[in-house]
């Protein structure tokens, strides 16, 4: 045997240990749901690995979760016979946490214990939970297929370190013994024990035993003896019949395969026979978990086959864009070896992935459509931005998807609370509007607050204004719907409100304001890439959009963030004739003041649009100088 060795936790582990302690305290009895989950993946894994190799299973014909408890020592210990962990596996496992968003997690934690067990819920907090109700936990565990003599034995009070000691173990699999604290006795009693399990994992697939009690007439309490019983059901619940299940038991199932502490905000249960034989548990989860915006984590549904469980996050069942998406599917026609590898490229997989995306897509679809919007609105303000992805990911369902987007839009000055949907921005078009307006900025206050909007507003046409980081990318993806082209204001096309204005205007004006847009170009031509007359302002100015073929400034700006390298693009600006400012650039004959002029209108446009002008010292300096002289 090894000598036994002192390791301190993970800087990460730690933090996460002390605010659990306090922040699940109200929800301590998640612990045994908690490490019964695990033991049941640990059963599930031998399962899966066993088909290929038998001696895994080391003569054990029958795969189980124990539970027990000793009074005298204040003890409860689970126990399963599944796969085991080896000394390197227990390290990487309980000594850290392997999740590159955890600081981030961490830093989202208020303080406020009631908000912070929401979030440590959405984190998933599996073995650590033991914690919550231990002051002291051991492990013992064994690899299958290793020497008896490998097993591993880890101790721990959660207090910054824990020991490693190499240990002689008769059997496979794993031993996790709590050492109860002082006010935790409620867990040493069999009646409790034995109703957390019906309650929280009545349908883990595998027996889950506890020793069997009788009554003593004669001592007047319980009397333990060593025959076991099985205290769950052992049911997959996703093989059961609707009429057999209850809006409970589909909450406990979500709460642990999700290792969320909250209900779901929907539940699909389907089973489908024919040319595919599968069923699939899909949820709607209805709060989001912390690292939802890392796409670099793998998500995905639960893939049993058969019942036999094959693996976690099999992310090909289901889109990035739906990685929200909780669940299982067990299907009857994939082979027990299937890999991730086999997954990529499987037409059965294809289908059952092509199903399931219509059946969240529609459900999400009817949702939208109820009386009550409340759930179609507590989902849209968690997941929306993630749905929206959606429509540059899935070419085959973007009509779909696009039906179900919301935005805040300038009908009836909308706030962020009002959601409003293509459908009902197209019923509220005007009779000649042929396009649906859009607006993209860095955020709704500088949507709101645009000059492009002046003549929209003087017109009543509603745009939508778009300030989320991914809808430049969704626009220039989504380019129509219901017939109706997208239309950004700020584009330099934008042409028929000017087309319309101009037919008043005499050619007089029209020579005046071509003699002004010339020289305004000629002294701006480091700057810009021409100069227009406008009539899309009534309030502004000037303003600036992109040239054609040019990407927005605003996706500009985006991909600058990003750190990837941008060409220098120059704008179009365009001026409002009727505005006084512009009038007395017109009055001007010196060009450098008509230079001074022109780049004050240029750059005050650049700021109206979110833009970092370059030399912002020389802008102040310009503007209290035109100021100073117009006094």
């Amino acid at each position: 045997m090894s000598a036994r060795e002192t390791h301190a936790f993970q800087t990460e582990v730690n933090q996460l240990l002390k605010l659990m302690i306090h922040a699940l305290y109200s929800n301590k009895e998640i612990f045994l749901r908690e490490l019964v989950s695990n033991a049941s993946d640990a059963l599930d894994k031998l399962r899966f690995q066993s088909v290929s190799n038998d001696s895994l299973s080391e003569g054990e014909d029958e795969l189980a979760i124990s539970l027990s408890f000793d009074k005298d020592k204040r003890t409860v210990t689970i126990s399963d016979n599944g796969i085991g962990m080896t000394r390197d596996e227990v390290i990487a496992n309980i000594g850290t946490i392997a999740n590159s968003g955890t600081k981030k997690f961490l830093e989202s934690l208020s303080g406020d214990q009631a908000k912070d067990s929401h979030l440590i819920g959405q984190f998933g907090v599996g073995f650590y939970s033991s914690f919550i109700v231990a002051d002291e936990v051991e492990l013992v565990t064994r690899k299958a297929g290793e020497d008896k003599a490998n097993g591993c034995k880890w101790i721990s009070k959660g207090e910054g370190e824990f020991t490693l000691e190499q240990v002689e173990k008769e059997t496979k699999g794993t031993s996790i013994t709590l050492h109860l604290k002082e006010d935790m006795d409620e867990f040493l009693d069999q009646y409790r024990l034995k109703n957390i399990i019906t309650t929280y994992s009545d349908h883990i697939n595998f027996p889950i035993k506890m020793q069997k009690t009788e009554w003593d007439e004669e001592a007047k309490e319980n009397k333990t003896l060593d025959e076991m019983e099985q205290v769950n059901k052992a049911t997959a619940i996703w093989t059961q019949a609707k009429s057999e299940l209850s809006d409970e038991d589909y909450k406990n199932f979500y709460q642990t395969i999700s290792h969320d502490f909250g209900e779901p905000l929907a539940h699909m249960h389907n089973k489908v026979e024919g040319t595919l034989e599968y069923t699939s548990l899909l949820y709607l989860p209805k709060q989001p978990p912390f690292d939802l915006y890392d796409r670099d984590r793998r998500y995905g549904l639960k893939l049993y086959v058969k019942r036999v469980f094959i693996m976690d996050d099999a992310e090909h069942l289901m889109p990035t864009y739906l990685r929200f998406v909780r669940g299982v599917i067990d299907s009857a026609d994939l082979p027990l070896n299937v890999s991730r590898e086999i997954l990529q490229s499987n037409k059965v997989v294809d289908k059952i992935r092509s199903a399931s995306v219509k059946r969240v897509l529609d459900h999400l679809a009817k949702m939208a459509k109820a009386d009550d919007q409340e759930d179609f609105n507590t989902f849209w303000d968690n997941f929306g931005q993630v749905l929206k992805e959606g429509v540059v990911e899935d070419f085959a369902n973007k009509d779909k998807i696009a039906k179900l987007l919301r935005f805040t839009s300038t009908h009836e000055e909308s706030t962020k609370e009002q959601r409003q949907s293509l459908d009902s921005y197209v019923s509220r078009m005007q009779e000649d509007q042929e396009a649906i307006y859009y607006i993209v900025a860095d955020t709704l206050a500088a949507a709101k607050g645009s000059p492009h909007l002046e003549m929209f507003r003087k017109k009543g046409i509603e745009v939508l204004l778009l300030s989320d980081r991914i809808d430049e990318w969704l626009v220039s993806h989504l380019n129509e719907f219901d017939g109706k082209p997208l239309k950004s204001i700020t584009s330099a096309d934008l042409k028929e409100f000017d087309d319309e204005a101009e037919q008043d205007v005499s050619e007089e004006e029209k020579k005046a304001r071509e003699a002004l847009t010339e020289k305004v170009k000629k002294v701006l031509e480091e700057q810009v890439s021409d100069v227009r007359i406008t009539h899309r302002l009534t309030d502004s100015p000037a303003c600036v959009v992109s040239a054609e073929g040019d990407m927005s400034a605003h996706m500009a700006r985006m991909m600058e963030q990003m750190g990837q390298a941008v060409p220098k693009q120059k704008p179009v600006l365009e001026l409002n004739p009727e505005h006084a400012l512009v009038s007395k650039l017109e009055s001007l004959d010196n060009d450098d003041k008509i230079k001074e002029w022109s780049l004050f209108l240029l750059e005050q446009a650049q700021l109206a649009e979110g833009a970092q002008l370059e030399e912002p010292a020389a802008f102040i300096k310009r503007m209290n100088s035109l100021l100073s002289e117009m006094m």
